[in-house]
């Protein structure tokens, strides 16, 4: 069975989502990483995301 620390002792490969700046650093020192640039939808708009609601109902 392996343990938490395991973890620690494989290459590091990054799935970043939200602000590309972190993704960037990563990339810089040579940290394979994967940028999704995911936005909320409907920009976070509480009335716009409840008819968006309604609609997937």
């Amino acid at each position: 069975m392996s343990s938490p620390n395991d973890l620690f002792n494989q290459p590091l490969a990054v799935i970043n989502i939200g602000l590309k700046i972190f993704a960037e650093a990563l990339q810089a020192q040579a940290v394979p990483c994967v940028h999704v640039d995911w936005r909320p939808p409907a920009g976070g708009n509480p009335d716009l995301l409840a008819v968006l609601a309604r609609l997937n109902s």
